[in-house]
């Protein structure tokens, strides 16, 4: 499946999930590089997600950027499925069901 496809599906499954404010982030020549994919806000948490293919792998940038995000007290994570985002936000307590 390729990156835009799973970005596709965790951006309409966030669209279910009660209190979440989710987008892509498109990059371009007026954003700042290596910020995540998709950010979003759930029940007043900061998250954000940098899709990647099963082989892809992470930059340098963006292992900074992610690192910085967490050192800021936000979550970010590498991803790679839809179902790997709903696990992650199980383990947070994050769901559609709260």
């Amino acid at each position: 499946m390729a990156e835009k496809d799973i970005v596709n599906r965790i951006i309409k499954y966030l669209k279910t999930v009660p209190q979440c404010f989710a987008w892509k982030q498109h990059g371009g020549m007026y954003s700042t590089s290596g910020i995540p994919d998709i950010i979003a806000c759930i029940n007043g948490r900061f998250l954000a997600f940098e899709v990647k293919t099963e082989k892809g792998m992470l930059t340098k940038l963006q292992e900074i950027t992610i690192q910085r995000i967490k050192e800021a007290k936000g979550k970010a994570f590498k991803v790679t499925s839809l179902e790997e985002v709903k696990s992650i936000l199980e383990s947070l307590e994050v769901s559609p069901y709260d």
